[in-house]
């Protein structure tokens, strides 16, 4: 897949760069796999407030996504190649040989017509989900556990995968897109491949609007404001606003916040390099 730079024809296309949809082949979306999605503008239940920024936008519809992958042994047809409106990866609509239908994520490579299977004895293929156990070592990977039977939680926008690189015991080591090596059990389940639209990364809005679109409302920048709204705010002129931090005093651009005593830290093995 390739991205899509437009000829500045207007100001809003002058920049900008989308994807050219070619490996979507269907434009409808599945009616039985679809939820209502509903919005609150950044309000809470009385209506207050309590997340700036956040508004309008084009009205979207939930597709229930198949993270477990748990129709083990049941081989499924790809029909489609979807859109949706919600992630950054592109779908895809599985056939099942019970007649069911579900929607997965696409990995590269993964065209219509092709069978995929998941469960114990099934080939390490493209779209194929296995346990950590069943994968060989320094395959790509996406869609990770973290607990069995919970649904992948890792690896899941477009163009990310892992890397399986060891196992020992009852754990697997596997480093994942931002550079952290972790230890999983091996009873999770991984599906094979990196997920697709890898191209999405090179995108550019081209214009305001296409934000709102999105239901994101202009944001105003912390330096802009008083000392008594933010931080960074105030100075005379230009001010550059001192150590970047967050609204609440929290710093910005290398400041740890993970606690220190989360009980899972014991399954990080290296920590995300720094940028």
């Amino acid at each position: 897949m390739a991205a899509r730079k437009l000829k500045p024809v207007t100001p809003g296309q002058r920049h900008k760069v989308t994807s050219n949809f070619e490996a979507v082949t269907k434009s409808t979306p599945e009616k039985s796999l679809l939820r209502p999605k509903k919005n609150s503008g950044g309000r809470n239940n009385s209506g207050k407030m309590t997340m700036r920024y956040i508004g309008g936008g084009h009205k979207k519809r939930l597709r229930v996504i198949d993270f477990k992958r748990e129709k083990d042994g049941i081989p499924g047809t790809v029909n489609a190649i979807e859109y949706d409106p919600n992630r950054s990866a592109r779908i895809a609509l599985i056939y099942y040989a019970d007649g069911e239908k579900r929607y997965i994520l696409a990995p590269n490579g993964l065209e219509v017509g092709q069978v995929i299977n998941s469960g114990t004895g099934v080939a390490p293929e493209v779209g194929n989900s296995l346990l950590l156990s069943d994968i060989p070592l320094g395959t790509i990977i996406h869609n990770i556990e973290l607990r069995p039977n919970s649904g992948g939680v890792m690896a899941r926008s477009a163009g990310t995968f892992a890397q399986l690189t060891s196992r020992d015991g009852k754990y697997a080591t596997i480093k994942l897109p931002s550079g952290e090596v972790r230890m999983v059990l091996v009873t999770c389940k991984a599906t094979i491949g990196s997920v697709g639209n890898s191209e999405h990364g090179l995108e550019r809005s081209g214009k305001a609007g296409r934000s709102r679109w999105l239901g994101r409302r202009p944001r105003t920048r912390g330096v802009a404001m008083n000392p008594v709204d933010h931080p960074m705010g105030g100075g005379e002129g230009r001010a550059s606003g001192g150590h970047p931090r967050s609204r609440t005093g929290v710093p910005a651009k290398g400041y740890r916040t993970r606690a220190d005593k989360k009980a899972s830290s014991k399954f990080i093995v290296e920590r995300r390099k720094n940028k």
